[in-house]
């Protein structure tokens, strides 16, 4: 089977590389994925499979079937594959044949990449579906970039039902890791995610008369330097912790204080509990100190998604298929990742395995990070992703 699946990843290789190069060419804001859902669709219906589709709105999923499939009286055991389908709000710089066309918008987050790399899975397991006992569930999922997430409305809609999946799998591109090399790490990996509003209000006025003012920039200073205690003082110190602010909005002058602050952050952590307390502590205090000095602090959180956890057993089993796959050398650790991702809704719910796929290449440029204009991959990257993702899915069903 292994034999068999590395040839026919290689057989694949040039029309994924095609693939990912139309995705990346024509991306599609979260929640916006109409066309990318569309030739996703056709994609899979070329190969013979028809998917289901509409699932929150732009999502897709495929079912394959094994030998066994979902025909015999005893229910067979089944694995989910994940890939996302959003692109970002980012104008590429990239001098490419395969540059974004659309204005503005771009797969700085290899989403293109995952798309590709598991309608190739589709076409080498579907080839291979008498081979193999179990059902496969492909996930092609809209919206990760953006709150609630599209994982969260797939669950709603029934991803994990009829037929349930055992457990689930996912990969992300890994612009820090080489080419044709893959990471992992068990139990928890990736922070939660919550984008923080404030609006602190007081009374403005001129700059030379602060006696007759409540001053809303001094009160927005002391909160943001205040709420980093509630990192440093209360977080449990083995629970890992971000608080960052990257906006605050004064639209004074030199001699005019205005009549309120805005301030957007960012709160990230590892720990459902601690991510409670930590919200509910930063409201508390920001309000306080804002009282305090004679003004007011309205604190909106809109809560994003839960932290990521690997779970031990089946990350150590992944892993110890992808190095049968890919070689000792070529599968390295990873570190904690302070980053969000959607796929931790899956993980809250079954067993679940989160992986990066190396895309790097020093020697040819490719070297920029995620998020950035400039991101791009080496693109023998796909024929990694779709070998060893459709190698890893049939050892699942195996165990």
């Amino acid at each position: 089977m292994l034999d068999s699946i590395k040839s026919l990843a290689r057989q694949y290789a040039a029309d994924l590389v095609q693939t990912r190069r139309h995705l990346h060419m024509h991306p599609e804001l979260s929640f916006q994925e109409r066309n990318t859902a569309r030739y996703v669709a056709d994609q899979l219906k070329a190969i013979g499979i028809t998917p289901q589709e509409g699932v929150a709105d732009t999502g897709l999923v495929a079912i394959i079937e094994g030998r066994t499939g979902n025909a015999t009286s005893t229910p067979s055991r089944v694995v989910a594959l994940r890939a996302d389908m959003d692109a970002l709000p980012i104008h590429e710089a990239n001098d490419v044949s395969y540059k974004s066309t659309v204005d503005g918008v771009m797969h700085a987050c290899g989403h293109d990449v995952h798309t590709a790399s598991l309608l190739g899975v589709a076409r080498i397991l579907h080839v291979l579906r008498d081979q193999f006992d179990g059902t496969v569930k492909l996930v092609f999922q809209p919206g990760e970039e953006k709150a609630p997430g599209g994982a969260s409305l797939m669950i709603k809609e029934g991803v994990l039902e009829n037929p349930a999946p055992v457990s689930m799998i996912g990969q992300h591109v890994a612009p820090n890791i080489p080419v044709g090399k893959i990471g992992f790490r068990e139990g928890m990996y990736m922070a939660s995610t919550d984008e923080l509003y404030l609006t602190v209000r007081g009374k403005g006025g001129h700059a030379a008369m602060p006696d007759n003012l409540v001053d809303p920039v001094l009160i927005a200073s002391h909160i943001i330097v205040a709420l980093q205690q509630v990192i440093s003082r209360n977080r449990p110190p083995a629970s890992p912790s971000v608080l960052s602010f990257g906006r605050f909005i004064a639209d004074g002058v030199t001699n005019v204080i205005p009549n309120e602050v805005t301030i957007q952050g960012t709160f990230r952590c590892m720990n459902e509990e601690w991510r409670a307390e930590g919200k509910r502590r930063m409201v508390k205090l920001a309000e306080g100190i804002a009282e305090a000095m004679g003004g007011s602090c309205e604190f909106e959180i809109v809560h994003g998604y839960p932290y990521l956890k690997n779970h031990p057993e089946l990350t150590r089993r992944v892993r110890s298929q992808a190095v049968e796959y890919m070689g000792a050398e070529n599968v390295v650790d990873l570190d904690l990742w302070m980053a969000g991702e959607d796929f931790a809704f899956y993980s809250q719910v079954v067993d679940s395995c989160f992986y990066r796929l190396g895309t790097r290449n020093e020697e040819r440029g490719i070297i920029s990070g995620v998020h950035t204009p400039t991101f791009d991959i080496d693109e023998s990257a796909l024929e990694t992703g779709a070998g060893l993702m459709s190698w890893l899915a049939v050892q699942e069903l195996n165990v």
